[in-house]
């Protein structure tokens, strides 16, 4: 096998787990971040031979950097099979903050321009050969709006009807677009949070799961499946009841000043 996965966000967290995932897998691997030195240290320890990888330095926020970071990559490694668009930041808002506006738009730079920036430099090259897989990660935050969390719940909401619509676009291309939505896994993100997190999952649990959908080709998938039936059974909830439930909720913790 010598097919490549280009990863962004592969410095930590889910990145992570799945660079892990589809190396153990015997891919060749692309991996993003702007932390280099961080990605080429967990390489080093978990024994990645230097022809299975590449590094390529990237801010997602910056359109020209990513789209330049996916260049790179086709020049160097060739086109990928599988790009994971999965780098976003998570951090709690307050619309009455001036500041707090600044953080909406660097979440939405990173979390949905950053992602479409990802895929660009590889759709009509995939187009062209008529397969490939563009793999989308978004969140079950995407399902409805929590308080403090709406820049992050509206970002991956778009992920999830940006990639719908990908989807379409390229079906008759022979072009795969899959969204998956995690739930709570544990990562560095997510332990800052102050809130129950049900179902949390380990990353490279998730990882194994993500990589058997994205295998298979699959639209959309929630990982683990509880929280898919908790997210449907939330979305059925009438607004007066789910405005309950939520106006209590812990709020995640604003960026610190």
């Amino acid at each position: 096998m010598d097919r490549l996965a280009f990863v962004t966000g592969a410095s930590s967290g889910i990145g992570q787990a799945l660079a892990l995932r589809y190396h153990r897998a015997g891919w060749r691997l692309a991996l993003v971040a702007r932390r280099t030195a961080e990605i080429e240290a967990w390489a080093a320890a978990h024994g990645l031979a230097r022809q299975t990888y590449e590094v390529h330095g990237a801010d997602v926020a910056d359109t020209d950097s990513i789209v330049a970071a996916g260049a790179a990559c086709i020049e160097r490694q060739g086109l990928p099979d599988v790009v994971i668009a999965n780098a976003g930041i998570s951090v709690g808002v307050d619309t009455g903050v001036r500041e707090d506006i600044d953080d909406i738009a660097r979440i939405f730079a990173t979390n949905n321009v950053g992602l479409a920036a990802t895929f660009h430099p590889f759709v009509r090259g995939m187009q062209a050969r008529g397969r490939g897989t563009l793999v989308g990660i978004a969140s079950v935050a995407g399902i409805r709006g929590l308080p403090g969390h709406g820049a992050y719940c509206a970002s991956k909401a778009a992920v999830i009807g940006y990639c719908e619509s990908l989807r379409v676009e390229l079906a008759s291309s022979g072009v795969k677009v899959v969204t998956i939505s995690p739930g709570y896994i544990d990562t560095p993100l997510t332990r800052q949070n102050r809130y129950p997190m049900p179902f949390l999952m380990k990353a490279d649990d998730f990882a194994d799961r993500a990589y058997r959908v994205i295998e298979r080709g699959a639209s959309y998938r929630v990982i683990p499946w509880q929280m898919g039936v908790a997210a449907k059974l939330l979305r059925v909830l009438p607004n007066a009841v789910f405005d309950r439930a939520a106006a209590h909720q812990p709020r995640k913790h604003r960026r610190a000043r």
